[in-house]
């Protein structure tokens, strides 16, 4: 199988040549790492966060905030970057974030914490994501 780097793998078997083991575990069947031990919990770099899987913008480090949850926190994604999807799983019910190009799941957003004045917390795996610093 030989996939441009552009193009999206179109079956699960193609992500898991792309993806490593943790990060197909993580984008393609909606798992979580552990917290405190992303990459990206405490970075304060200035870029563009993007999606590990395919690529996309998804979130901007001017919308990064320290929530101490133990993952990235963004109180915004980039318009029309992140899709959410009602999460029954766990006995609760959430509302999980997936990359709008590629679906592959990124965390789950909340509502109503008072963290920063949007009053919303998307809590993303660093797994999921890849930072673009800003060229100065």
């Amino acid at each position: 199988m030989s996939l441009d780097e552009n193009e999206l793998p179109r079956t699960e078997d193609e992500w898991r040549i792309r993806l490593t083991p943790e990060e197909f575990r993580v984008l393609r069947e909606a798992g979580t790492e552990r917290p405190w031990t992303g990459e990206y919990v405490d970075t304060k770099t200035p870029g563009v966060y993007h999606c590990r899987a395919c690529g996309a913008e998804l979130f901007r480090s001017d919308d990064k905030f320290d929530s101490h949850c133990g993952w990235p926190s963004f109180d915004d994604a980039i318009p029309g970057a992140v899709k959410e999807i009602p999460d029954h799983t766990l006995g609760m019910a959430r509302v999980e974030i997936r990359c709008a190009r590629c679906d592959s799941h990124l965390g789950h957003v909340f509502e109503g914490e008072g963290f920063t004045p949007k009053d919303t917390r998307h809590c993303v795996n660093s797994l999921s994501i890849r930072l673009e610093p800003k060229q100065v």
